[in-house]
């Protein structure tokens, strides 16, 4: 049990965790969303800002033990953590277009290995910018 809790102590191991929830909600969204007809850019779009809400009180509380909740130091968060997450969305978006549109890969497939890369990119900016001053 205690190697257990070592385990789930680790940053990186609780930034996977809530990461591969993260991603579960972007892609469970994005699939009922374009079930249902909805444009796969658009779909994308409202993944995008339900799951960056979950992941920034997740990676605030749990991942980065940031618990300071002085305004000053939430809004400073929240702000470069939205615009990190703009950043990876356009990412995101560029790549699910090159991946449908240019090269013609299912659009489900797309959508997981476009993930794996944006996990990997949101991490490094959490970690350097969002919540480097713990």
């Amino acid at each position: 049990m205690t190697k257990l809790r070592i385990l789930l102590n680790n940053e990186a191991i609780k930034y996977i965790i809530f990461g591969a929830l993260t991603t579960l909600i972007n892609i469970v969204v994005y699939l009922a969303l374009n079930n249902m007809g909805i444009l796969y850019i658009t779909s994308n779009t409202i993944a995008f800002i339900i799951s960056i809400t979950f992941a920034f009180i997740t990676n605030k509380i749990y991942v980065f033990n940031s618990d300071i909740w002085n305004m000053k130091v939430v809004i400073r968060e929240g702000m470069t953590f939205t615009c990190s997450r703009l950043a990876s969305f356009v990412i995101d978006t560029l790549l699910m277009i090159l991946l449908i549109e240019i090269i013609c890969m299912n659009d489900f497939i797309s959508k997981v290995i476009v993930n794996v890369i944006v996990i990997f990119i949101n991490y490094v900016l959490s970690k350097f910018i969002v919540f480097k001053n713990r």
